[in-house]
Parts: structure tokens; sequence; C-alpha cells
């Protein structure tokens, strides 16, 4: 069945003015060739759309039925430009965009609410996902864009563009009856008794793994790794448990948990940086207004 906007048009005229001859000037042509195209229409149908005679033309029962259905579906013609025209433009459609947890606690949220406010027809699909596996989606095209931590493997830097978001300080995570915690203010590692270090596994996120020991390392201690975890909060809830310290990046002590302390370090560390990645060869419109908005706010 191939039925056309236009035919549809013509019995939505007709059904209007239940009259052939006002609706084929209202149509701007003449009656026999609106006449045959109703014909038309109702042979495609199968059904009558109008009944005629002296009296005038009503609408059938079928006719009644296929009314509010044509009203609706050339009201969705209508529409049609300005859809593909906002697709164009990036302001609808879809995004999906994975992050690592760390993120959820600081640049993520507010930009968020930013994104919303700017795009709100564009459909976010938020996954929650280490910095590799990350990196395999974007290399498969599963996903359009990554928060996650650097840095990019060699043979994905062909492939994918990045953009630094947020360089943060880390800071320790402490039980807070730890002993030898101070009450308040920094804290220097080499002053504390010596507890397993809980960590991420360095297949997950070299740069962060390799960021923490170096800060152990500077101070002249070679931790016990305790526990190894993928996610931000199940290392600090193992922090809450007693079960060791750990480093994490500042804005992680958005994060509350009974009986975890956040302590600067007296120690010097290095930055943990938070970028954006996506592939070189994607031309998402949607993807480019996201771009074009997290440039002006980093």
């Amino acid at each position: 069945m191939n039925i056309e906007l236009r035919q549809l048009r013509y019995f939505l005229t007709v059904a209007e003015e239940l009259h052939f001859g006002r609706a084929a000037k209202r149509l701007h042509m003449t009656q026999p060739p609106l006449s045959q195209a109703i014909q038309g229409l109702e042979e495609l149908l199968g059904a009558r759309l109008f009944e005629r005679n002296r009296r005038g033309v009503a609408l059938t029962p079928a006719g009644d039925a296929l009314l509010p259905e044509a009203r609706r579906l050339l009201e969705q013609a209508q529409e049609l430009p300005a859809i593909v025209q906002r697709a164009a433009a990036g302001e609808a459609g879809r995004l999906s965009l994975a992050f690592v947890s760390s993120a959820d606690y600081s640049v993520l949220p507010p930009f968020l609410r930013a994104y919303r406010s700017a795009y709100p027809q564009v459909q976010i699909r938020l996954q929650e996902a280490t910095s590799d596996l990350q990196l395999d989606e974007l290399l498969h095209g599963r996903i359009d864009a990554g928060l996650l931590i650097p840095p990019l493997p060699e043979k994905a830097k062909a492939e994918l563009e990045y953009l630094p978001v947020l360089s943060e300080p880390l800071i320790l995570a402490a039980p807070a009856d730890l002993a030898g915690l101070p009450p308040e203010g920094a804290v220097d590692l080499a002053a504390l008794p010596p507890l397993p270090l809980i960590v991420f596994p360095r297949a997950i996120s070299p740069g962060l793994h390799d960021a923490i020991l170096a800060v152990f390392r500077a101070a002249g201690i070679t931790p016990a790794i305790g526990q190894e975890a993928i996610q931000m909060q199940t290392i600090v809830s193992l922090v809450s448990a007693g079960m060791g310290i750990a480093l994490v990046p500042q804005s992680v002590s958005n994060l509350r948990r009974p009986g975890v302390e956040y302590r600067p370090l007296t120690q010097p560390t290095p930055l943990v940086e938070t970028g954006l990645a996506w592939r070189c060869d994607n031309a998402s419109p949607v993807l480019r207004g996201f771009l074009e908005l997290l440039r002006k706010r980093v």
C-alpha cells in the first residue's frame, strides 16, 4: 500500500468541508481530479470514506475512523523539516557517554546540567566504565565519547581525539579511627602506621595507579597492596570498613562515607587528569555540540 500525503490532505479537506466543490476550490484544483483522488484512496484502503447523495456528502464510519489519523500524520509531516534541522544542528538526537567513577564526583554532574539546559531534546545514554573499557568501546564505535583517565595507549592515539577537562591532586582517604591521624590538617604519610593500600589495578588505570605509588616512593615508603578495586565508591567503602588507606583524586571527597576521613598530604602529589576522548572520524552533530559546550567550560 502506497498512500501519499497528498491523498490524505485531499481527504481531510473534503471531510472538513463535506462538499467536493468547496474542497476543490480550497485546494486550488477542479472537482473531477479531487473526486478521482478520493476514489483512489478508497480503493487503496478497501473501504468507502464518504457517502454521496442528493443531500450532500457525509463521512462513513471508515472515514470517521480515518479522520483523526489523517490529521495526526499530516501534522507529523509538517514537523519533519524542523526535526531534521534540529538533528543537523546537533540540537536533537542521541549521545552515548561513558565516564570513570571519579568524574561522577567532579565534572560530570555540573556539565550534564549545563548540557541538558542547552540541548533538552538530546537523549543521553550514560555508562559508568573504567578507562580501559572505555577505550575499547570508543575504538569499536560503540560509544560517542568517554570521560577517562589518561594516558591513551599509542595504538589508540591515531584514532582518538583527547581534551583535558580536569586536573586535581591526590588526597588521603583513611579510617577515621586510624591511630596517628592528626585531628585536622595535612597528613605526612611517613607518620602513619603501616596499613594496606587499597588501589586501582594497574591494568585498569595505569596512569592513576602509577601516580599513587609515586607518592609513596617519594615518601620513602613501599606500601603493601591489600585490596584492588575498580570503582571509587568501592575503594572508599573498603576504607570505611577499616581495610586500609587509599589515595584518591581530591573530588572524591564529595563522596561521604561514615568512618572515612579525607585529608591533604604534606608530600607533593602529581596531578591526576581526567579528560574526554572521542573518535576522530565521529561526525555526529550531537557530539559536535557537546564538544563546543565542553570547550567553553574547561
